[in-house]
């Protein structure tokens, strides 16, 4: 079950300052050999070591493939490519790839049952237990400081998003 916590926007001036948004929260993550030995818990003739050797390399070789210009398709999961961020240059004469690029990236679409709408359709939601205690008012989320964490994670800057919700115990 993907579990929501409630967040408040809490940018001035944006059209939707003030109002509440559910996030997915998050699990502690796992890696490679955590994934190897969750593959191995479903009755496969593998054992983890083997499942484990062939995720990683199946990531090396995708990072390998894609730097080269080779899209990778994993049916029901994605297509792995490369893409580039680059600032404009006024004409072709003045374009620099170590000067309008600014960065190189791997790009995830999600495919067949990992697309948008099948994975959101086998989807199942619930409150997390925070939410829960917000929603049976219990607690309030806080309407005067803090109602986004703005220091980790990728919107972090002080942006007013964050990821965790603050509450008012």
């Amino acid at each position: 079950m993907i579990r929501l916590n409630l967040y408040k926007n809490k940018i001035q001036g944006h059209k939707n300052f003030g109002k509440i948004y559910g996030r997915a929260e998050s699990n502690k993550m796992i890696g490679i050999p955590e994934l190897a030995a969750h593959i191995a818990e479903h009755g496969t003739l593998y054992t983890k070591d083997v499942i484990q050797g062939v995720l990683s390399k199946i990531a090396a070789c995708i990072k390998e493939l894609t730097q080269g210009g080779t899209p990778v398709k994993i049916d029901d999961l994605c297509i792995f490519r490369a893409s580039v961020t680059a600032k404009p240059a006024n004409d072709v004469e003045h374009f620099e790839v170590g000067e309008n690029i600014k960065s190189v990236r791997l790009q995830c679409t999600p495919t067949g049952a990992c697309a948008k709408a099948n994975y959101t359709a086998s989807a199942s939601l619930g409150y997390s237990s925070l939410a829960q205690r917000v929603k049976s008012g219990e607690i309030e989320l806080s309407s005067v400081k803090g109602e986004y964490i703005a220091g980790s994670g990728s919107n972090s800057g002080g942006s007013g998003w964050g990821d965790e919700p603050v509450v008012n115990p």
